[in-house]
């Protein structure tokens, strides 16, 4: 018996949730504890750029011109 838990992963070209023997790791988001948060995975990308763009410490905009 495993004590390993399995791995989810979000496959960008299929756009769909597989486990850990799926598509090749460069087309795909993860690992993911679960399918569900697996299924989630483009909305988490969303939320993150969004943050990450309004993020004062990381803007690009250079206020010096």
């Amino acid at each position: 018996m495993s004590t390993e838990q399995p791995e989810w992963f979000f496959c960008l070209r299929h756009h769909t949730v597989e486990p850990k023997e799926g598509c090749k790791a460069a087309d795909r988001l993860g690992p993911y504890s679960s399918r569900a948060e697996a299924e989630r995975a483009l909305d988490k990308v969303a939320e993150r750029n969004e943050s990450w763009d309004h993020d004062p410490n990381w803007s690009d905009d250079d206020e010096d011109k």
